[in-house]
């Protein structure tokens, strides 16, 4: 290309708002107040303000509601893919994720969380299954959303989340929890439950930022949701689980981890189910998920604690 110098039309205001971004890429999970960033970047408050609120409506940013600072937020990972598929192969996750797709002839995703809220990272679907999600949709991290991001992150980082303002009104049946933990962090995958209502929460959730909701849809949400748990399938000793056994158990999709170089979750790999399906067959799918998240941790030189 030739460069052309001083001819080219210029727009300040665009130009700072490509400042903001490109100040926060720099510094990558870093966060900064709205003063800060002004100063650093020699933008007036008001006009700062304005810049970074709308790129948290567009999901660019992201806004912690306690610090009130900014970050980079999960729209910008839609459109990094975009960009990613014209320049670079796609991520390590994403070649195990096809093979486990065309397997089970099913979507898989990966996702992770993203400041406050769960981000879906990556996806690929066999043609001919249409995908129920796409990349870069995100929701609320808060209980009772987001359990499968801390399973196996260790007990301090559960119980923090367990301490995260709930989204909604829900109950904590700490001995359920505990039986939910130990048999997934035994088998390393988990199995969600189909439910009618499991899927009416995912769907009305899904953009949702926690906290965000209007009381009378809290409510309505709330009495989908009776405990923390509940919705995780756990074999033959899970009660009236155990008693569908002959006929197979409803799943909505299996999960499993990947971890970072430090053994922290990374991402959280699904595989979708949305069927009736055996023991045999859920053991097979989990096993199969579990590890190609333990590949991907390899390769990425991630560690499991």
């Amino acid at each position: 290309m030739v460069a052309s110098g001083g001819s080219a039309r210029r727009s300040p205001p665009t130009e700072r708002v490509v400042q903001v971004l490109d100040f926060l890429v720099a510094r990558k999970g870093q966060r900064f107040g709205l003063s800060e960033l002004a100063r650093q970047l020699e933008i007036s408050k008001p006009t700062c303000l304005g810049i970074v609120s709308a790129l948290v409506d567009g999901g660019y940013l992201i806004r912690d509601a306690e610090s009130k600072s900014y970050g980079l937020g999960p729209a910008l990972i839609a459109a990094g893919r975009a960009a990613q598929q014209g320049f670079a192969a796609g991520p390590i996750a994403r070649a195990h994720l096809e093979n486990l797709g065309e397997r089970f002839r099913t979507t898989c995703t990966a996702s992770a969380v993203v400041g406050d809220r769960i981000a879906v990272l990556e996806l690929t679907s066999p043609p001919g299954v249409r995908p129920a999600v796409k990349v870069g949709e995100v929701y609320p991290f808060a209980p009772p959303v987001g359990l499968m991001y801390v399973l196996w992150d260790g007990d301090e980082q559960l119980e923090a989340w367990l301490r995260r303002e709930p989204t909604l009104p829900v109950r904590l049946d700490r001995d359920r929890l505990g039986r939910v933990v130990d048999e997934c962090r035994r088998d390393g995958y988990l199995v969600e439950t189909l439910t009618p209502a499991g899927r009416q929460l995912h769907a009305l959730m899904a953009g949702v930022a926690a906290h965000d909701l209007p009381p009378e849809l809290r409510d309505v949400l709330g009495e989908m949701v009776s405990s923390l748990g509940e919705r995780v399938y756990l074999g033959g000793s899970d009660g009236a689980a155990g008693r569908a056994s002959a006929d197979g158990h409803p799943v909505s999709l299996i999960a499993a981890p990947t971890f970072d170089a430090e053994g922290h979750q990374a991402m959280v790999l699904t595989l979708h189910v949305g069927a009736t399906i055996s023991d045999d067959e859920i053991r097979e799918r989990g096993e199969a998920l579990a590890s190609a998240a333990d590949a991907i941790t390899e390769e990425v030189g991630g560690r499991k604690p």
